[in-house]
């Protein structure tokens, strides 16, 4: 799936466990996600475990015998990195260091030390500093003596790599000073937002890497940073975007994604305020991944967390180009016919077809169908920008009319 070519990746060993909850497809699912953000944060996944449970094992978060073949396998081909799938907790995690003795991470963790390596600005880089401060907290006890003999590496860039840890009050201290930096910041960009006057506001939100960047490259002719890894886009950007002589403006945000930490969510709120303050949502979805409906269930749910689902959105189901239905034979009885069979013409007679002319098909890359896509997204802003201004009306072209 991924090119694993570089001598300097780390190596590194995936655990996950399946239960009641979490069955073997959905277990896989995750893993093949963790999979690829150890890949986006520089690291090569050389084995994965699974283990099936009624829940985790609260001293080691897997069982005794599966300990055991993890704790041989790091040891024979020298693994540098061991990541769960779930987050660990505290004592877990210096349970597991002191068996396995080597770097011991979760899904939280690495998602953070992504989010470190991405952060392009001040603002981003003071989110995510907080963010790992208060996930650091609960966990310095213990943990720093193992890891000290660890230089850098994924799971320890930012506030991981500095002196802070001998001290509890030191990190509460920082994570006030953090928190204070935050809130001017946020100020100063709530006066940024008032100055662009009552210009109509679309978000693009979705999943990560749904091409989210890739689509407003096209749409604003601009040069935002998009990459086949996940987090390309920390720092939201916005572009002025000029659709039928209607001008509006429309930001890029950062990507969700399932398991999303707490920590990150509550200290990119503030990141989110541009989805929170938005008149029209454009929802990304990579149409060409086989769990493309669960990931509208996980944006679905932090939209809700910021007060945001209920704002007027178009679906835009991207990737066209790359959706491939797995074949099916009609005449075979034993084999039973599942969405993954689905064309994208069955798949818009499913529960689509009640989001009616809200569902766009496109793809951003080849940029097939962005005429449509243009001029569904003229009608919604130039609606809202009429009843905005209603004396404007007649300077806009009816959407028949846009080019």
């Amino acid at each position: 799936m991924l090119e694993k070519k570089d001598i300097n990746l780390e190596k590194v060993v995936l655990i996950g466990i399946v239960t009641k909850d979490q069955d073997e497809v959905v277990s896989k699912e995750y893993l093949d996600e963790l999979e690829f953000l150890t890949y986006t944060a520089g690291g090569e996944v050389v084995k994965r475990y699974t283990q099936k449970l009624d829940m985790p094992n609260p001293k080691t978060f897997i069982g005794s015998g599966k300990m055991n073949d993890v704790q041989e396998f790091v040891k024979t081909h020298e693994i540098g990195t061991v990541i769960f799938d779930d987050e660990l907790s505290p004592a877990q995690e210096r349970n597991i260091s002191k068996i396995l003795n080597c770097k011991i991470l979760d899904r939280t963790n690495l998602i953070l030390d992504i989010f470190a390596q991405r952060a392009q600005t001040s603002y981003a880089r003071t989110q995510v500093e907080l963010a790992q401060c208060q996930y650091l907290l609960p966990r310095l006890k213990g943990m720093w003596t193992h890891l000290e003999r660890q230089k850098g590496g994924i799971g320890m860039r930012g506030p991981g790599e500095t002196e802070i840890e001998t001290d509890r009050r030191i990190v509460r201290d920082k994570i006030s000073l953090l928190k204070a930096k935050i809130k001017t910041i946020d100020k100063q960009m709530a006066v940024q937002r008032g100055n662009r006057g009552k210009m109509v506001r679309v978000a693009l939100v979705g999943y990560t890497n749904v091409g989210k960047s890739t689509l407003m490259n096209v749409i604003s002719k601009s040069a935002v940073f998009a990459e086949n890894k996940l987090f390309a886009t920390l720092d939201t950007t916005v572009r002025k975007v000029v659709i039928g002589n209607l001008p509006f403006l429309v930001s890029d945000t950062v990507g969700f994604i399932r398991k999303l930490p707490t920590q990150l969510v509550e200290s990119f709120k503030s990141t989110l305020d541009e989805v929170r303050e938005a008149d029209l949502l454009l929802h990304v979805v990579d149409i060409s991944h086989s769990n493309f409906e669960e990931h509208i269930e996980s944006v679905n749910q932090i939209l809700d967390e910021i007060q945001s689902k209920d704002k007027p959105t178009i679906m835009v189901f991207n990737k066209i180009d790359a959706y491939e239905a797995e074949p099916y034979d009609e005449e075979d009885l034993i084999i039973e016919r599942t969405p993954a069979n689905y064309s994208i013409d069955e798949w818009k007679q499913t529960w689509m077809s009640k989001v009616g002319d809200n569902a766009l098909f496109i793809s951003a890359l080849n940029k097939e169908n962005l005429d449509e896509f243009r001029k569904r997204v003229y009608k919604e802003v130039r609606e809202i920008h009429v009843t905005r201004f209603p004396y404007n009306h007649f300077l806009y072209p009816d959407v028949e009319d846009v080019q």
